[in-house]
């Protein structure tokens, strides 16, 4: 299924995995790459040294084109652009818009640059500072989200800018394909369902977790950082959500502290950090420290499997989701099924 998203990256079909922190690696970017979709590697919680090796593991994997996740507001953001340009990397894609300064240096050697947003202004910002497509992402999304539905959010978007749009948010098979081409879409991109794959190292029991998810399981809330986040509805989330000020501000540094063990962050940059993200925004402290270390709480679900003690980023398909199929098997029959609605919808008329 030739596209303008296609064309511009070098895939099969209009696919696209999206960079999930701890979930999205090397052996599930180079699945969807191999598979013809486009495989977003998340980098957010690597090292310089480990985003090298992750990008040269992917390369090792397929001869597939495939793209990185960066974050725009990292400090070392423009060390992690210089590692995709060296290492050749397709596509880069952004959490949050990048400077005009990076999207100049990749525009340079050839990356395209793709950031997800969540507003048609922030479409046209980046449209107009040479972003060469860009990922709409509405509230159905999992993980971070704004208030817009994905139907009503990308015909705004694809009336606004003149770069191709994937539209994310809600989709899971062919029928969503098609019916994101048919609002002018030159893709789609999904999240979850990719979790939720044989191809993905996510353990089995947060797995199974998912798949015994309804729609109704899937909840938006604002008390792990103040901040709307879709997630599965779990004991850690109602916890949250009920603890008091004091008792959530005690969890907060419980597990600030153990997100600084593991990744080696000074309280001095924790704090940092978090001055900066409360800049702006009505966040307790307690919610910034939670914030700073969202990715503590990510892994100790993503990777170790505990799903008592960690967040579950979720989509809103996951309460439509009953299987794992390879990432091959996910996207041909995707493919089959667009195909085959639009030869339905084609001899219907």
């Amino acid at each position: 299924m030739e596209t303008a998203l296609t064309r511009l990256t070098g895939v099969r079909h209009p696919v696209v995995q999206t960079g999930m922190g701890w979930v999205a690696g090397p052996r599930l970017v180079s699945a969807t790459a191999n598979a013809g979709a486009l495989g977003i590697l998340a980098s957010a919680t690597m090292t310089l040294d480990q985003l090298r090796a992750a990008v040269r593991e992917v390369g090792a994997r397929t001869d597939a084109p495939f793209g990185v996740n960066l974050r725009a507001d990292a400090a070392d953001a423009g060390d992690r652009v210089r590692i995709l340009v060296e290492e050749g990397v397709r596509v880069a894609s952004f959490a949050l818009a990048p400077s005009r300064e990076l999207i100049g240096e990749l525009k340079e050697a050839g990356v395209v640059i793709m950031p997800t947003v969540g507003a048609r202004r922030h479409a046209e910002k980046v449209a107009a500072w040479g972003a060469d497509a860009v990922l709409v992402q509405g509230t159905e999304g999992g993980g971070h989200t704004g208030e817009v539905a994905t139907t009503v959010l990308l015909p705004q978007v694809v009336d606004a800018v003149d770069i191709p749009v994937v539209a994310a948010g809600g989709f899971f098979d062919g029928r969503g394909l098609v019916a994101a081409l048919a609002y002018g879409a030159a893709g789609v991109a999904m999240g979850t369902r990719f979790l939720l794959t044989s191809d993905s190292t996510v353990p089995d029991a947060v797995k199974a977790r998912y798949l015994a998810a309804t729609v109704r399981d899937v909840t938006v809330t604002r008390a792990v950082d103040g901040l709307p986040h879709r997630m599965l509805r779990t004991e850690l989330v109602d916890a949250l959500e009920r603890s008091g000020r004091v008792r959530g501000a005690l969890q907060a540094v419980r597990r600030a502290a153990g997100y600084r063990k593991l990744s080696g962050t000074s309280w001095r940059r924790m704090l940092r950090d978090g001055r900066a993200l409360k800049h702006g925004k009505d966040l307790t402290w307690s919610q910034v420290l939670l914030a700073a270390n969202t990715p503590m709480l990510l892994r100790a679900s993503m990777v170790d499997g505990r799903t008592d003690l960690g967040v579950m980023a979720s989509g809103q398909v996951a309460g439509v989701i009953g299987d794992l199929p390879s990432c091959a098997e996910l996207v041909e029959r995707m493919v089959k099924e667009a195909e085959d609605t639009c030869r339905r919808l084609t001899a219907s008329r």
